[in-house]
């Protein structure tokens, strides 16, 4: 590795907009998100995942040749 051409790596704070606070390392020392793993529908489980099957169903019946 060349020596003076890296960036410092260092303790870096992420803040969320719901109030969680992470702490880490980073070349960033401050960060603010909107969403994290606290407040995203996904990892919090409010999430509802959409049935495709029944779109593709409907795509067949209604471009099928007749």
């Amino acid at each position: 590795m060349k020596q003076g051409i890296h960036p410092d790596y260092q303790d870096a704070t992420i803040t969320c907009a719901c109030g969680n606070v992470l702490h880490t390392r980073s070349t960033v020392t401050e960060m603010s998100v909107n969403t994290c793993s606290a407040c995203h529908p996904i990892f919090t489980g409010q999430a509802t995942l959409l049935d495709a099957e029944g779109r593709v169903e409907q795509f067949r019946k209604r471009y099928a040749k007749k």
